[in-house]
């Protein structure tokens, strides 16, 4: 062989554009969860935060030319507390799809910062997942390339909620990625044409699907929480010269508290009790007293204080008003005859939840 054709052999050689033989793979990873923080019941604004999912491919060595194209897929499915993608996916208590209706908290996963596009998956068709292109150069050693989807994520305003840590879970099939390869030993290897485009077929090398490849889980707090209180007072009426028997007597308070909303109500001593009796004091004779109690039952038997898990009312908010019922008595005050006028006490009530 004379010097100009091994010399056209090797420019040949060197020009020769063919598929490649290596193997192109692809995985991706995200936080491990997608948190709003703590929402508000019935918030007049949305609540809106962001997931990264990174991509990353590597392409084994071909040749000095080699590159490398991929069309990827991202799916993300209802999540394990839906089964629906629109018009809202869903969080629960507890993270799981509850029997029924149940009470629930609406959320939705977006491909665009405006949140006006939903990011869905392959499976439903509509809406679609995320579509992402990927080409990088594959020298003598591994050729990689890496890129990043933002998830936008939003919860709407004016939801009526109820207490509690709410959750979805993405996992297995929900999280899915898809892609279709292409490599070419030398120029640029053109993109194929979908993410499952089969080997061969629209300038595709192969293709891969992975589930549960970024699993994540997206939650909120709502705290719990009571408002709109309001209380009557308690009346004892008039009477002629001493108090000769129990005055009994009752008084309201209401609330309304979110849904699962675990309270409990005491009432202090008041303001003029002597060590934990309570007393009602004359309006101008500062050394007139008369006695009463507080009841958290018809029967008068359990008294009403202000020690925690003890001798307070517990409840649990529904997310409508509530009436809690307090009992009193005036006692008797004996053979002796209290100062004529106007007795009266200020009571405080707390709420703790």
């Amino acid at each position: 062989m004379n010097l100009r054709a091994l010399l056209w052999l090797l420019l040949c050689a060197g020009l020769h554009v063919g598929t490649a033989r290596a193997d192109t793979n692809c995985t991706a990873s995200a936080p491990t969860v997608l948190d709003f923080g703590t929402i508000t019941n019935g918030a007049a604004t949305p609540a809106d935060t962001t997931l990264a999912i990174r991509v990353s491919c590597s392409t084994g060595a071909l040749s000095l030319l080699a590159t490398t194209s991929i069309r990827m897929c991202l799916s993300l499915g209802t999540g394990s507390a839906g089964t629906t993608l629109t018009p809202f996916r869903r969080m629960t208590v507890g993270g799981v799809a509850p029997v029924g209706t149940g009470d629930s908290l609406n959320y939705q996963l977006y491909t665009n910062a405006a949140r006006s596009v939903v990011w869905g998956s392959t499976a439903a068709g509509t809406p679609g997942p995320v579509v992402l292109d990927l080409s990088y150069s594959v020298p003598l050693t591994t050729g990689t390339g890496a890129v990043t989807a933002t998830v936008y994520a939003r919860i709407p305003a004016n939801q009526v909620l109820s207490a509690g840590t709410f959750s979805s879970s993405f996992s297995t099939t929900a999280v899915t990625l898809q892609y279709a390869y292409n490599e070419v030993l030398a120029l640029s290897a053109p993109t194929p044409i979908s993410c499952t485009t089969p080997a061969g077929a629209g300038g595709a090398t192969g293709n891969k699907t992975f589930t549960g490849q970024f699993p994540f889980t997206v939650q909120a707090r709502v705290l719990p929480t009571c408002t709109a209180y309001t209380t009557t007072d308690m009346d004892f009426g008039s009477v002629a010269g001493a108090v000769a028997g129990n005055i009994d007597r009752t008084s309201t308070i209401g609330l309304t508290c979110i849904n699962r909303t675990a309270y409990s109500v005491g009432l202090d001593n008041g303001s003029h009790a002597s060590g934990s009796s309570r007393r009602m004091r004359h309006a101008t004779s500062t050394s007139s007293f008369i006695g009463y109690e507080l009841y958290r039952d018809s029967g008068r038997t359990l008294r009403w204080g202000n020690t925690l898990n003890v001798d307070t009312v517990p409840g649990t908010g529904t997310g409508s008003a509530q009436t809690l019922t307090v009992y009193g008595r005036a006692l008797p005050t004996g053979t002796t005859l209290p100062s004529q006028g106007t007795y009266s006490d200020v009571v405080t009530v707390s709420i703790t939840y």
